[in-house]
């Protein structure tokens, strides 16, 4: 592993081995943590790892500002956030280059996750005016009903390393435009792109001390699930973390949303156009090295279309370039470390012992695994029962639309599907029969608009989804406040 011997240059050196608390960046007295280039291995910096004082300040310090910034007007908040969408659009390239490299992400996945990051910004924006009230009849002579939606108060942000800007911003800015404070604890992966970068962005905006507080490292997690100040946890990442911390909040009754994992499949029905269905399916299944909760898990094939679809589907795995996209412009970069090439080598072989057929790719040179398909899969095998959040296409293949939905909805997931069939009715009848929270016809499975309501059920997710006006529902409380106008007489 070669060791940079200066700070890599798009990182400012306030970042390095620091907290963002109460407006500025500080350092800390935790642990240097080292953030690699994914495809080298090299250091690019030392982010800190946040010790028990500095959770502990930075939680008192939201506490404190949440009070101020929730009686801001929300004109001003909306000004603030709008500002915050220039500034990133301006810092765009310099966002793209950490991401890169942190983030092992290709060009264009970074700037698709920057783009989509402007954008949640500007539609927090437009959520802070949004009406957050309704009057309600009253059976009593008199009284007005009113019930409003206030803030939830501090929100512990613990979020992923695979998208995490967007990640991040889909949360923190909805959170802060409602009158929230949030407590961000990046992924230890990408505390740059997915916090410390972040905090330069929102106090340029405007945003108010302590309104925002970033604190990497992983201790940071837990901390935030058990502080008595922290008034709900959205966690976005593995199901086993989500399901922990879903225990740990209990006794407390703390709100808790989990954005967990899927895998998710994609059912490619006789009339369907192959072509199409094979496209979206590669770009589901093989963007960003497979390393999305919505990427396609399983693809389930008619048998009429079945050889054709696998032959297509293998066309485009084989045509993708992989390479490290810092030096070359290649179709898919690294894998996030060598032990998820291995865990995903490991279900692959697994199940080839089992009956699956590798029908393309298979192999991988360190954190570099090729796009690949495997065919003959079926439930009990690895690469059809669990999420294998790698660029691994399987294969079902089945005899009726049937057995297709059946083996969609025998599975503990419930994030996204999508189903392809050029008989719009049949099509959506068999969607209807799906049991994901997303489900899309005729497009892949790895969809997001900031504006529409994103999440899944059962082991996929817990709590309300985000997104659009979603965000008030999962951000917000309500409250019944009532006035007597005059004497019930």
């Amino acid at each position: 592993m070669t060791i940079l011997s200066h700070a890599f240059a798009p990182l400012a050196e306030s970042l390095q081995r620091a907290v963002f608390i109460d407006g500025r960046f500080q350092p800390s007295d935790g642990a240097p943590l080292p953030v690699t280039d994914k495809a080298t291995g090299e250091v690019l910096g030392h982010a800190a790892i946040a010790t028990s004082v500095d959770i502990d300040r930075a939680v008192t310090g939201a506490a404190s500002a949440q009070r101020d910034w929730y009686r801001t007007p929300a004109t001003e908040r909306a000004a603030i956030l709008r500002r915050g969408g220039e500034i990133l659009t301006r810092e765009a390239a310099r966002f793209k280059d950490v991401l890169v490299r942190e983030g092992g992400a290709t060009g264009p996945k970074a700037e698709g996750e920057i783009a989509a990051s402007v954008i949640e910004f500007y539609q927090a924006a437009e959520l802070a005016t949004t009406p957050l009230g309704e009057v309600i009849p009253s059976g009593q002579r008199g009284r007005v009903n009113l019930v409003e939606r206030r803030p939830v108060g501090v929100v512990g942000l613990i979020t992923a390393w695979n998208a995490p800007v967007h990640i991040a911003m889909r949360v923190l800015a909805p959170a802060i435009a409602l009158g929230n404070a949030v407590v961000l604890k990046p992924a230890p992966e990408t505390p740059f792109t997915g916090g410390l970068m972040l905090a330069e962005v929102l106090a340029e905006a405007g945003v108010p001390g302590g309104v925002v507080q970033v604190l990497p490292g992983g201790p940071a997690g837990p901390a935030l699930v058990e502080h008595s100040q922290v008034d709900m946890i959205h966690f976005t990442g593995s199901e086993e973390t989500g399901r922990r911390i879903n225990v740990a909040a209990a006794p407390l009754l703390k709100r808790v949303a989990l954005e967990l994992g899927g895998n998710n499949a994609t059912i490619v029905l006789a009339d369907a156009d192959v072509d199409l269905a094979a496209r979206c399916g590669a770009a589901s299944s093989f963007g960003h090295q497979g390393q999305v909760c919505i990427a396609t898990g399983r693809h389930i094939v008619l048998a009429d279309v079945a050889e054709q679809y696998v032959a297509k589907l293998s066309e485009h795995a084989a045509a993708l370039t992989i390479g490290d996209p810092f030096v070359s412009d290649v179709d898919l970069g690294p894998m996030v470390s060598t032990r998820q090439v291995d865990k995903a080598l490991g279900m692959l072989h697994t199940s080839v012992a089992q009956g699956a057929r590798l029908v393309e790719g298979g192999t991988a040179d360190g954190v570099f695994l090729r796009p690949t398909v495997v065919d003959r899969v079926h439930p009990g095998m690895p690469l059809h029962d669990e999420e294998v959040f790698a660029p691994i296409a399987p294969v079902t293949v089945v005899d009726s639309v049937d057995d297709a939905v059946a083996i969609v909805n025998g599975t503990r997931f419930g994030l996204s599907t999508s189903v392809f069939g050029r008989d719009l009715d049949t099509a959506w009848t068999v969607a209807d029969r799906i049991r994901t929270g997303m489900v899309h016809v005729n497009d892949g499975t790895a969809l997001h608009e900031s504006q529409v309501p994103f999440g899944g059920t059962a082991a996929s997710g817990l709590g309300d989804d985000l997104g659009g006006r979603s965000n008030i529902d999962l951000l917000t409380e309500r409250r019944w406040t009532s006035l007597q106008r005059r004497s019930a007489s």
